[in-house]
């Protein structure tokens, strides 16, 4: 588009100069007056060459092509060689005008041309009348032909973007098959494994609180230890059903983890929310409940603290979650231990950055440890105050 316009512009400047220069060429008596109205010409096209108002504007561009064609009959009555500029006049009307009126234009145009031409005196030949009608029609078939290329361009492009967006959701379908297949394996094997497992657990635990005597302190570490097997088996059920952790269940993510701080055996765990709660989406509170439930495992099995606190911060753009003890502490850099530990520290790096956020941990030994998730908002109305 940007060469033809260039082409088309040369194309009129060269016309309307070669009008001046051969008035003055052959010393015509109205010479000096065809020149000043080349000038006109080309003066008032290029105030409307370079007006991006044209483009926008149908009121404009008709305007501005009324204003030109004054112009150019003003050139046309002084000079016959003015006839020449119609042919870029027809492909500027049928262009900025609708088709109704640009091909009104384009016959008044071609009728002005010749007239033009008669009316100088000039000797009539059918070339005359062929010329000017011919170029009308080249100038028209070649604007609408190019109509209808865009056109079917533009069908093919949207059949192209549907066909891509068809591809994506044919992927996305896959993606999900594989999703449900690979669920299913996995739902089969926690049956046939873990929870066979979790329930002879439970009998066995059962069992083995029937037998202890009535009083014996024994019995409450039984019923508790009974009592965890039978929610971890939930947890994995509900896990594999792709459904939130119970805890979240009927119930918001500060309730979830308070009742986390009162169940946690050992330190004396306390909880906080600063700033104004609002509803998360289920992976971000999952993912929140889960660090915390891991964090403080953590504290329980090797910290040995007296004290720790988990706090819940909502801010405008993020939410994060502190957990704190007061325990032994250890070197963040240091290698996991070689039996099967260090699991638990990339299990929460992994969650931070699956919903694009960072997790950091300070400790030292003998120091205590700070284990911090930050999670951003999503993007728009995050839910609402809670």
């Amino acid at each position: 588009m940007r060469a033809l316009r260039l082409c088309l512009h040369a194309l009129l400047g060269g016309l309307i100069a070669l009008a001046a220069v051969k008035a003055v060429a052959d010393g015509a008596p109205h010479a000096t007056a065809v020149v000043l109205a080349a000038v006109t010409t080309a003066v008032v096209y290029t105030v409307g060459a370079l007006s991006p108002a044209v483009d926008r504007s149908p009121r404009t561009a008709a305007g501005w092509l009324g204003a030109l064609g004054l112009a150019w009959l003003i050139l046309l009555s002084l000079s016959p060689d003015g006839l020449w500029a119609a042919f870029p006049l027809y492909f500027l009307q049928l262009h900025l005008l609708p088709t109704r009126w640009g091909l009104g234009a384009v016959a008044a145009t071609a009728a002005a041309a010749i007239g033009g031409f008669v009316l100088h005196g000039q000797t009539v030949t059918p070339g005359t009348f062929i010329g000017p009608l011919l170029g009308a029609a080249v100038a028209v078939a070649t604007v609408l032909g190019y109509q209808a290329l865009y056109r079917e361009s533009e069908r093919r492009r949207e059949l192209i973007d549907e066909l891509l967006a068809t591809r994506e959701d044919l992927a996305a379908a896959e993606r999900t098959a594989g999703t449900l297949a690979e669920r299913e394996r996995l739902a089969r094997e926690i049956h046939d494994t873990l929870a066979q497992g979790l329930s002879s657990i439970q009998l066995l635990l059962r069992a083995a609180e029937r037998t202890l005597p009535v009083g014996d302190p024994a019995a409450a570490h039984v019923r508790q230890a009974r009592e965890a097997a039978r929610d971890n088996l939930a947890e994995a059920r509900r896990f594999v059903r792709a459904l939130p952790p119970p805890d979240l269940e009927h119930a918001s993510l500060p309730a979830a983890l308070e009742r986390l701080c009162a169940s946690t055996p050992g330190p004396a765990v306390r909880f906080g929310v600063s700033g104004t709660p609002v509803r998360l989406p289920t992976p971000y509170e999952v993912a929140l409940l889960r660090v915390a439930q891991s964090a403080l495992a953590n504290t329980v099995r090797h910290a040995g603290a007296a004290r720790a606190e988990i706090t819940l911060s909502f801010m405008e753009t993020s939410v994060a979650l502190d957990v704190v003890d007061d325990g032994a502490g250890f070197d963040p850099l240091a290698p996991p231990p070689p039996r099967g530990g260090g699991f638990g520290l990339p299990a929460m790096r992994s969650r931070a950055r699956s919903l694009g956020g960072t997790l950091s941990v300070e400790s030292a030994p003998g120091r205590g440890t700070a284990v911090a998730i930050t999670l951003p908002l999503p993007s728009g109305d995050p839910g609402g105050p809670s």
